[in-house]
This record gives structure tokens, C-alpha cells and sequence, in this order.
């Protein structure tokens, strides 16, 4: 009995094709991946998305509606009928009062005290990254200027650098005799002291958390090649950090230029204009001046001031991990 030969089907063969609704091996058919997707728990955001809407949202809105009104202690019993001058409040923030004045204070001083305190946590990380009896101790004693609250450290500081008080007497024993630490040209000094002693820690955390990735293999083969220490620093741990290091800077940048608690403590109100930082500006005008529209018109400038750092850092993430999918 002879066996049947087997004849191809007549026609044009086509290679690959799948049957209608499935997809090749490994894959998922089309259509149950888009119902996957429609059915995905997108509600569970909606406690997180309601709570930005009330915080967040509805706060900027009412904001940039303040800024558009002639807001002030006569009108704001009735705030939505107050009269609308739209850009109003703007112009005369820009021209007839120190916002560009307050916005070059907070700006400097965010800038010096964010680049200085780099180095010194990087010091600390660096300091206390290997075992050594109580280093559990000296990381404790690091983190005590950062936990401790803004309120604190600037009632501290306020006695300390008062006229005769602890700073005058220790520098007074050495030969030098300064002026007046919270009033006049040194209290801009003296807010980046004081923000320096309470923010250097921040840098030290970071810096520290990003000496952990750093394979120790790349410490023994470096110190088989018999690399300097400073070699080892700069070509093996700094590339490491380059990431930790940007994101403090920028976050630490946010923080001192937004810093209301400090200096509000440390000078009182009315600050010094030497020490007149945005937030301070802010909080007089519509608390001490009434001038509720106008502070809300600085408020909006703030926000966008805020901002630009934070795009620049935002764009940089997203170049970064762009770079890191095509390779």
C-alpha cells in the first residue's frame, strides 16, 4: 500500500503570518493588550489626584486671580468684586517696589550657600564612608544641624550673634572685632553662615547614599594599579556622583530660595534690606502692607523663578535616561 503524496496548497505562500487576533511566539494579541490597557485600576490615583487638585491646584488658581484684582484690606471681604487691573499688579511689582531687588538677594544667596555646602558634605561623606570605631556616632552627630527645625536654629543663631553675645565674645578673644551681625552688610553674611551650618548635611546624606553604588571592585582594581587617592577620587568616585551630587544641588538651590522660617526668625519683620529675601518680601506685603494682590503678583513670580532650575534638572533627567535606552 503506497503512502499519499503530499501536495502544497496552490497559491502564493505566505511566510509569518499569524492567524486573525494572535500575535508571533512571545507576543500578545493586539487586541487583548489594549483591553488590558483600558482596564488598568487608573481610579487608584484619583485620592492622590483629588489631594494635589485641592493643594496644588485650586491654591494656584486663586492665586493668579488675587494677582489680577486691586486685593486690599477694603476689598477683601468681598474679594471677587474687587476691581480687575489685569497685569496691574505686575507692572507695579516689577517697577515701583524691591522685588528685583529681593529676587537678586535670594538668588546670590541660594547660589553661595548650595555650591559651598557641596564640598563640605562631600567631605563628610568621603569622611565617614569607611568602617572605623564610632562611625556610627560621628554619622549621628553629622545629621543633628539638618533634624533640627528652622524655628530652632534661628532663635540659636539670633543669640548667638546678638551684640556681645557668644560669636563677638569667641572672635573678640583672638583679636577681631566685627559689627553688627543682624543689621547692615554682615547679616547677608550671616543668613549664608547659618544656612550653611543647617543645610550641609543634606549634601552629606546624598552624597553618601550615592558612595553605596560605587562597585567595589572599582576600588580594587584602582588600588592594584596603585592609584593616588586624588586619582581615585577624581576618576572613580566623582563620575559616580555626578548624578547625587546635581540633584542636591538643585534641590538645595529650591530650598534656600524658597527659605521663609530662617531668616524670618533670625531678622524679624521688617528684615533688613540687605537680607530682604522673596519670601520675607512676600509675606510683608500682604501681611504688614495688605497689599494682597501685589503679594500674590510676587508669589506668581516666584513660582515661575522656581521653575527654571527645576526644568533645567527635569530636561536633564529625561536626556539622561534617553541616553541610557539607546545604549
Amino acid at each position: 500500500m503506497s503512502n499519499p503524496t503530499l501536495t502544497p496548497p496552490s497559491g502564493p505562500v505566505v511566510t509569518g503570518a499569524s492567524p486573525a487576533g494572535t500575535t508571533p511566539a512571545g507576543g500578545r494579541p493586539a487586541k487583548r493588550r489594549r483591553q488590558g490597557e483600558r482596564n488598568r485600576p487608573l481610579w487608584m490615583l484619583l485620592p492622590g489626584g483629588i489631594l494635589m487638585l485641592l493643594i496644588i491646584v485650586v491654591p494656584l488658581i486663586v492665586a493668579a486671580v488675587m494677582s489680577t484684582l486691586d486685593l486690599d484690606q477694603y476689598t477683601l471681604q468681598s474679594w471677587l468684586q474687587a476691581p480687575f487691573i489685569g497685569l496691574g499688579n505686575y507692572v507695579e511689582a516689577v517697577t515701583a517696589s524691591p522685588l528685583l531687588r529681593s529676587i537678586g538677594i535670594s538668588v546670590s544667596f541660594a547660589v553661595i550657600a548650595a555650591v559651598v555646602t557641596m564640598p563640605i558634605g562631600l567631605a563628610a561623606a568621603l569622611a565617614t564612608q569607611n568602617r572605623f570605631r564610632g562611625r556610627a556616632l560621628v554619622r549621628s552627630l553629622f545629621l543633628i544641624p539638618y533634624v533640627l527645625p528652622a524655628f530652632v536654629v534661628g532663635t540659636l543663631w539670633r543669640t548667638m550673634l546678638q551684640p556681645g553675645g557668644v560669636v563677638d565674645t569667641m572672635l573678640g578673644a583672638v583679636g577681631i572685632h566685627s559689627g553688627l551681625w543682624l543689621n547692615g552688610p554682615l547679616s547677608y553674611w550671616s543668613l549664608i553662615i547659618v544656612q550653611i551650618w543647617t543645610s550641609w548635611p543634606f549634601f552629606y546624606l546624598l552624597v553618601l547614599a550615592g558612595l553605596q553604588s560605587v562597585d567595589h571592585e572599582v576600588h580594587e582594581a584602582a588600588a592594584i594599579d596603585g592609584a593616588t587617592w586624588w586619582i581615585k577620587l577624581r576618576y572613580v568616585v566623582l563620575p559616580y556622583l555626578r548624578g547625587p551630587v546635581f540633584l542636591a544641588l538643585i534641590i538645595a538651590f529650591l530650598h534656600n530660595i524658597n527659605a521663609f522660617t530662617l531668616p524670618f526668625v533670625l531678622f524679624g519683620v521688617p528684615a533688613p534690606q540687605d537680607v530682604d529675601v522673596l519670601p520675607v518680601l512676600t509675606y510683608v506685603t500682604s501681611f504688614q502692607s495688605f497689599r494682597f494682590g501685589l503679594s500674590a503678583a510676587m508669589a506668581i513670580c516666584s513660582l515661575v523663578l522656581i521653575a527654571i532650575p527645576l526644568f533645567v534638572y527635569l530636561r536633564a533627567v529625561k536626556l539622561d535616561s534617553g541616553e541610557e535606552e539607546q545604549r
